[in-house]
């Protein structure tokens, strides 16, 4: 089964939004090659499959 990737031009869309950055296309085009890449190499691990036994991480709380 194959993890279908993420629309980068859309999140870098919605993160300049949020945070009320300018990218130029240069800019822009460098990000989603980076992100793709990161993807890349994060997919092993995503695909890795977990035993049900094991325990979910706790979620610190203040």
């Amino acid at each position: 089964m194959t993890t279908p990737q993420p629309d980068w031009q859309a999140y870098l869309a919605q993160m300049e939004s949020v945070l009320g950055v300018e990218l130029d296309d240069a800019r822009r085009a460098e990000l989603h090659l980076q992100f793709s890449r990161i993807a890349t190499l994060a997919a092993p691990l995503m695909a890795l499959p977990l035993d049900d036994r094991l325990e979910i991480a706790g979620v610190y709380k203040a």
